[in-house]
């Protein structure tokens, strides 16, 4: 089962996350993506995703975790760092963020989803719960692919390149926080969350 985490103030109609659940239909894999809508307030966000997960695994006798591979973007990339290691299971980061609590100090009061237009108040206390979720450790660097493009206008990209020294990664030149060009690793991604894409599921 493949997961998607979008990113802060985004939703499951991000590009990214449309131009995956396209590509997995083209393959005949569309039932074994979930792109969830995940909670604006961070302390809702992991709350949902941990239950989120553990229900699916429920719900499915066969599935184990280890047959569980989450593609976070952004702060996506920071729950998935997380639930990884929970889970163990594996994980691709797409330009993730690193310190989100730092980040998110400037979006505190009120907000609104740009995608779904939700309105939202985000408060200091709801934002220093990520500081609980900072993974310190990877117990198995081989269980993460890291992408990054050093153009990313909204984090610096070499954080991540030292939270995640040692793993997996694709780092390109330019491009942007959206992962531009992200319709050419697609195989890869899918390949290291172990889907042949060679093979034809319908």
């Amino acid at each position: 089962m493949l997961i998607y985490l979008h990113g802060f103030n985004s939703s499951p109609q991000s590009f990214k996350a449309r131009l995956l659940a396209k590509h997995a239909k083209s393959i005949g894999i569309a039932e074994r993506l979930e792109i969830p809508a995940i909670p604006s307030i961070p302390s809702k966000a992991i709350t949902f995703l941990d239950q989120f997960i553990n229900e699916k695994i429920r719900q499915t006798n066969r599935l184990t975790s280890t047959q569980i591979c989450l593609i976070g973007s952004s702060l996506g990339g920071y729950y998935a760092t997380w639930l990884a290691e929970k889970y163990e299971c594996r994980a691709v980061l797409i330009n993730p963020a690193v310190r989100p609590y730092e980040l998110l100090l400037n979006y505190l009061g009120k907000n609104q989803n740009l995608y779904t237009g939700e309105e939202y108040e985000l408060e200091k206390a709801q934002v220093d719960v990520l500081r609980e979720l900072e993974v310190d450790h990877l117990s198995h660097p081989d269980r993460y692919l890291l992408m990054l493009q050093t153009g990313d206008e909204v984090l610096d990209y070499k954080l991540a390149m030292d939270k995640y020294a040692g793993v997996p990664s694709i780092v390109e030149e330019g491009g942007g926080h959206e992962f531009m060009g992200f319709d050419r690793h697609l195989d890869t991604v899918l390949a290291f969350c172990g889907i042949n894409c060679l093979k034809n599921y319908s």
